[in-house]
């Protein structure tokens, strides 16, 4: 989809908007249904969410895709996982089998669920002594996430599973926004209060060894990111392209797309699930300027909080769409 980093970059600056005639349209639908103005709050909101990227006042999800990358990570030579790499690998193969919390999530809010392992399972280069990815790796990690999405999608939903990434995506944050290690590591898959601080020293480590090649999104996830994130990015940027809104899920892939911050409205198609209880979640979403649907204390990633958000969305959909209007109850 994207030949070059620049063909990538240049796509930033060429986003699609969303329908503000629909949007309007569904708002003024709302006004009508047998409620007072308002009293279901956010669910009419993304009823005129979804309105606004379908393009149709009384929007439906029919195919609704949920897509897990999945990828390893150098830096994981660090120390800083308290599980080994090979249980990327096992999660996959459980993913495949229907036995991960995802399958379940996904089927109970009826999301197709694609699992996609990424470069076999080989592990970046470790971020402590230089980029995770050369051009070619990380161009090729986002046009693996863009080429993931059907077109012909309602709804995206996007997660991720990787040993060492909830270290890449502290790292993310720091090369986005700065600070200080502290500020957005914390416990991924179970480190204590000493694994805490390996972590931030690592990431400020790896924040020393890029910090010539932190001026772009681009050079940012090839830099600090991972396969996964960069698959993350390709897709969001793909369902952009085809007016496809997003729900993202927690801590790990809402830093993926952090790097593309600077991008004009770049998340304005994307919903942001919940608010992990990852430390660095609460901080990072202040700084994207969004608000999570919910927060349920969940912090387990792949794609399981957008799961359970596509279940909300569904059902602002059924009151928007099924509601009778104040005129066909013959009310007022």
């Amino acid at each position: 989809m994207f030949e070059t980093v620049d063909a990538f970059q240049a796509s930033l600056n060429g986003l699609t908007k969303r329908n503000e005639p629909l949007f309007k349209a569904a708002f003024e639908r709302q006004k009508q249904l047998t409620k007072p103005p308002g009293s279901l709050g956010k669910l009419e909101e993304y009823a005129c969410f979804m309105a606004a990227w379908q393009g149709n006042e009384r929007p439906e999800i029919k195919l609704a895709q949920a897509l897990v990358f999945a990828g390893n990570h150098g830096v994981c030579n660090q120390g800083v996982n308290p599980f080994p790499q090979e249980t990327t690998m096992a999660m996959v193969e459980n993913f495949r089998n229907g036995g991960a919390a995802i399958n379940q999530l996904a089927a109970h809010s009826d999301a197709d669920l694609d699992i996609i392992l990424l470069s076999g399972g080989q592990a970046t280069a470790d971020i402590t002594v230089g980029p995770a990815m050369s051009e070619q790796e990380c161009l090729e990690a986002i046009n693996r996430g863009a080429e993931a999405v059907n077109s012909k999608s309602d709804i995206l939903l996007l997660g991720e599973m990787g040993i060492g990434n909830s270290t890449i995506s502290s790292a993310l944050c720091l090369g986005t926004f700065g600070g200080k290690g502290l500020d957005w590591v914390g416990a991924g898959t179970g480190s204590n209060t000493e694994g805490i601080l390996k972590k931030a020293k690592v990431i400020e480590r790896a924040r020393t060894s890029n910090q010539e090649s932190l001026n772009t999104p681009f050079e940012i996830l090839m830099s600090l990111g991972g396969r996964e994130q960069a698959a993350i990015c390709g897709a969001l940027v793909a369902a952009r392209c085809h007016n496809i809104p997003v729900i993202i899920d927690g801590f790990i892939a809402s830093s993926a797309i952090a790097p593309l911050v600077s991008v004009d409205q770049i998340y304005d198609h994307v919903i942001f699930a919940h608010q992990s209880a990852e430390a660095g979640h609460s901080r990072l979403l202040n700084k994207l300027g969004k608000v999570p649907m919910f927060d349920l204390g969940m912090r387990l990633g792949e794609g399981s909080g957008a799961a359970l958000a596509l279940s909300i969305i569904r059902a602002s959909l059924a009151c928007h769409n099924g509601m009778a209007t104040f005129a066909e109850a013959g009310i007022g």
